[in-house]
């Protein structure tokens, strides 16, 4: 009996080692495209909230919280953009806006993880849209990670948000008549571990 008792203490903490070693190691996760997408919304002549998606984000994270430290390469296909009426679609394509034929991608290079109580609390790193790269920091609302029961793996995934400048990128079209500047940006983002 003692030694069965001493061999159940001997599992436990090899468990417990492992289970530590994981944590502080650095997970590195791919983005699922189902559960991903990136919406832009801009109130619209002061009345309603103008909303559109893009619908093809793909791309890599690393992310350790024990480190406080992580980082995210993620591609937005800029012709996926989807408002629900074609026209509109093919004048957000166009020059006027998001130039899908010259750019056919947006990006984000996340530099810098910040945690709080081992929870994603914000993303910083670099938004690159019109060929032109500027500084953007994501705000975590809401955050978990979890073991997909039918894929047996683990998945970490939460929203974002930040508000930009279209204009610092080079998007000015229709500010002068009145079309917004400031954007919100909402990422839904889910990513399975490797």
């Amino acid at each position: 009996m003692t030694s069965v008792l001493r061999n159940v203490a001997i599992s436990a903490a090899l468990v417990c080692g492992i289970a530590g070693t994981a944590q502080a190691e650095t997970a590195n996760y791919e983005v699922e495209p189902t559960h991903t997408f990136v919406t832009v919304e801009v109130v619209h002549f002061n009345t309603s909230t103008l909303r559109i998606r893009f619908d093809d984000i793909q791309g890599t994270i690393a992310a350790d919280a024990k480190q406080n430290k992580g980082n995210a390469d993620i591609k937005i296909v800029t012709g996926s953009i989807n408002s629900g009426t074609k026209a509109f679609d093919d004048h957000l394509k166009s020059a006027d806006f998001f130039n899908a034929e010259k750019y056919p991608d947006i990006t984000f290079a996340g530099k810098s993880f910040e945690y709080k109580n081992d929870k994603l609390a914000t993303v910083g790193g670099d938004l690159t849209l019109l060929g032109q790269t500027h500084p953007v920091t994501l705000n975590n609302t809401n955050y978990n990670c979890y073991f997909q029961p039918v894929l047996k793996k683990n998945i970490c995934g939460g929203d974002f948000e930040t508000t930009i400048k279209r204009s610092e990128w080079g998007m000015n079209w229709g500010i002068d008549m009145g079309v917004p500047d400031e954007v919100k940006i909402l990422v839904q983002i889910e990513a399975i571990v490797k």
